[in-house]
């Protein structure tokens, strides 16, 4: 009995820990639900965007009443139109003059998400990218011999 309480007690954690959370975007908000929790900030007055670069990325947002939220830029990388949401808020922050540090985090992850799609597009077009491969280089029997004039 004492064996399968804690094998139970074991799998509930392991669950909850790699369970992932689930953001969703809304006008105004964005939320993170996880098991156990469900944090919100209000994207329309964001007071800082920080970027915490490593193995794991995380952004942190806080807003004016002092709800904060960490998700995975992934996230909305792999997502346009949620990104897009979160966007138009975050311009609303800086036009209102709330958001006092973070617009460097925010428009580094604009860059990248553009710059995704942009090849995304490219190569669906079977357009060649921007910048272009870099050329190989030549074979020994690609290159002709020396002769002195």
């Amino acid at each position: 009995m004492t064996r399968g309480l804690l094998w139970t007690g074991l799998a509930g954690v392991v669950f909850v820990i790699l369970v992932p959370s689930r953001v969703s975007v809304r006008p105004g908000l964005l939320s993170k639900s996880g098991v156990l929790v469900e944090e919100t900030v209000r994207a329309d007055s964001l007071i800082s965007v920080r970027w915490y670069d490593g193995v794991a990325q995380r952004m942190a947002l806080r807003d004016t009443e002092g709800s904060r939220v960490e998700i995975d830029p992934t996230v909305l990388i792999r997502n346009p139109a949620m990104w897009h949401l979160l966007d138009m808020d975050a311009r609303t922050s800086i036009r209102g003059g709330t958001l006092l540090s973070g617009a460097a985090a925010l428009r580094e992850l604009s860059e990248r998400i553009n710059r995704g799609m942009a090849h995304g597009v490219f190569k669906v077009s079977g357009l060649p990218s921007w910048p272009p491969p870099v050329p190989a280089w030549p074979r020994r029997q690609d290159v002709l011999p020396w002769r002195p004039g």
